[in-house]
């Protein structure tokens, strides 16, 4: 029989390494990788995250103006979600010991994504479908680049991406939806 090596370090160590270091809060997160490095993809991800908001929200009232509600009320909720990609990048770069990037003379040029308006629904649905695919795509390398080095991040990168992936199929659910008229475009 194969004597295998315990997992865990017994309770009681981990125990009195805890109490040991109480004020310090909850332990630090595990980083293998360049630590600057790492901050700067994620503020490329946060000026990503943040353009996706300011787009779905033109496009929501862009939308609501054509009396489109059910596709308004999509983009609505899509740029909430948006943001809330946005808060946890932020809150991964401020743990990490970096500063979160809001600065908006830097979005467009740290940026994968673009902002185009779309005079149509049609276009603005292929905005949106579009960015979805580049956030996707963005999120796929980044979750590979850090991988190993910070797990923590990695995870949230991973949670990110499955709602990217989502907004993506509801995208192209709603191009698939518009009347021929409207779909011309695609």
């Amino acid at each position: 029989m194969i004597a295998l090596e315990p997992f865990l370090t017994d309770v009681q160590e981990l125990r009195r390494r805890a109490l040991e270091q109480i004020e310090c809060g909850p332990p630090a997160r595990s980083h293998k990788g360049d630590l600057k490095q790492i901050c700067d993809i994620l503020n490329q991800l946060l000026a990503m995250e943040l353009l996706c908001v300011l787009r779905y929200r033109g496009h929501y009232f862009s939308a609501t103006a054509m009396n489109e509600g059910p596709v308004a009320q999509e983009f609505f909720q899509h740029a909430g979600e948006e943001q809330q990609h946005a808060d946890r990048i932020a809150e991964c770069i401020t743990q990490l010991g970096g500063k979160p990037n809001f600065n908006p003379d830097g979005l467009s040029s740290h940026n994968d994504s673009a902002y185009v308006d779309g005079p149509n629904l049609a276009d603005m649905i292929n905005e949106n479908l579009s960015a979805e695919r580049v956030a996707i795509q963005t999120y796929t390398e980044v979750i590979h680049f850090i991988a190993q080095k910070d797990v923590a991040t990695q995870r949230t990168m991973e949670d990110i991406l499955a709602v990217e992936e989502e907004h993506a199929d509801e995208m192209r659910d709603l191009i698939r939806r518009l009347p021929p008229t409207q779909g011309a475009g695609r």
